[in-house]
């Protein structure tokens, strides 16, 4: 049996993780989680149904609420106070690091954004088997949480990376010659940029496949997410950037494809669940039975492919980008993209202004002087041999802190009734 930790557990990921855990007693047990602490009725329901032993906030004023939470949970359920075994709590923006560096099998980060990065080191130092939902961790971190991973440390959760890795066991390394990343497109799929214009923050949540959070849903109406999802491949399979596709499959029935250096390809299919590669990265590299309903082969269907529309979409070249440019040059790209996404659903920018400012965020990082009076710390590109979690850390805060600047120049729409 594999002992499990759930970061952010109370968020889509999570709260599917511990779905297939509950299906599968026999094989996972669950010891911690993890959240932010907005919603600490779930998370008290969440710890007391799967009996973890440590629960994290990251918010420290929750941990009073989640404390009464956990005993309005077990009055709910008719336990007298004998009968129920409390979880210790951490709380505060450590407390999530702190859970990752517990005793266990496996870790699954769950966590949203670049926060993660920290958890992910934890895990990683511990020697525990890392399944990572967070790409942004690995984007950011990028040679730090490379060194910092034993080979096969790091489990892909994603739809893609896992459609990837599973591809992968169909050849050998040197017989790969391209990864080909799948791509729904998105709300505005077919649209030019200039049709984008008017976008309400209702209008890019309603993604036309999954059911996600509000920062993943709107990356993929930008496809900021397919960028970071490209750097994560790079990084994940070692496979240079250039050698790395995108194209648009509208049913997301195909997740991802290698194609291989005789011409043939290789691609995994699957109805759009995560709840697939959910277990397959916490049972890996075991399948887990049952995980997830398999395509319908004696039903009729149509899968179709197309080109992106870079000059619509430029946010993955963007990414590309970054990415040849290496070093801090991913993290601005990402801390400038939660900053952008923010302004957006506060109606403070337009939906073009996100990947707009990004790219601005990013050219002013790399033409930067490394030294000077002028200088600011985190300003500057650092190299990805002089990388260091404190330089990283640096170029988040500077990269948050001039994207806020150019939403403040760049200016929002008022809310409409669309909204």
């Amino acid at each position: 049996m594999r002992s499990v930790v759930v970061l952010g557990s109370t968020g889509s990921i999570g709260k599917q993780a511990l779905e297939v855990v509950g299906r599968r007693p026999e094989e996972f047990r669950v010891v911690g989680l993890a959240a932010g602490g907005a919603s600490v009725e779930l998370l008290a329901r969440q710890a007391l149904e799967t009996g973890a032993r440590v629960v994290a906030v990251a918010r420290a004023s929750a941990v009073q609420d989640l404390q009464l939470a956990f005993y309005a949970e077990a009055s709910r359920r008719g336990w007298s106070s004998g009968e129920a075994t409390l979880p210790r709590i951490l709380g505060g923006p450590d407390a999530a690091t702190e859970l990752a560096g517990m005793d266990c099998d496996v870790v699954l980060n769950g966590i949203t954004g670049s926060t993660a990065l920290r958890p992910t080191l934890a895990a990683l130092a511990a020697g525990t088997t890392l399944a990572l939902a967070n790409k942004e961790s690995l984007v950011v971190g990028g040679p730090i949480v490379l060194a910092a991973a034993a080979p096969g440390q790091i489990v892909a959760v994603d739809s893609e990376h896992s459609a990837i890795a599973q591809c992968l066991r169909g050849g050998r390394a040197e017989e790969v010659d391209r990864l080909v990343l799948t791509a729904s497109g998105g709300p505005f799929r077919g649209r030019t940029r200039a049709e984008m214009a008017d976008v309400t923050p209702a209008e890019a949540l309603a993604h036309p496949t999954w059911d996600m959070g509000r920062v993943i849903t709107t990356n993929s109406a930008t496809l900021i997410n397919k960028g970071l999802e490209l750097l994560e491949a790079h990084l994940l399979y070692g496979v240079d950037l250039d050698r790395i596709d995108v194209v648009v499959h509208p049913q997301s029935q195909v997740h991802s494809m290698v194609q291989f250096v005789d011409g043939s390809t290789l691609a995994q299919c699957s109805p759009p669940d995560m709840r697939l590669p959910i277990a397959l990265a916490l049972g890996w590299p075991d399948r887990v039975p049952g995980a997830a309903a398999p395509n319908d082969w004696s039903r009729a269907q149509t899968w179709t492919f197309e080109p992106l529309d870079d000059e619509a979409f430029p946010a993955v070249e963007l990414a590309r980008t970054a990415g040849r440019h290496g070093g801090s040059a991913p993290a601005v790209y990402n801390a400038a993209n939660e900053v952008c996404v923010d302004a957006f659903h506060e109606c403070r920018l337009p939906f073009l202004g996100i990947v707009d400012v990004v790219s601005r965020v990013l050219r002013e990082h790399v033409a930067a002087p490394p030294e000077g009076p002028a200088a600011q710390p985190g300003a500057s590109l650092v190299g990805s041999a002089d990388l260091t979690l404190e330089s990283v850390l640096a170029a988040d805060a500077w990269a948050r802190a001039r994207a806020a600047a150019r939403v403040e120049q760049v200016g929002g729409r008022p809310a409409t009734a669309r909204d």
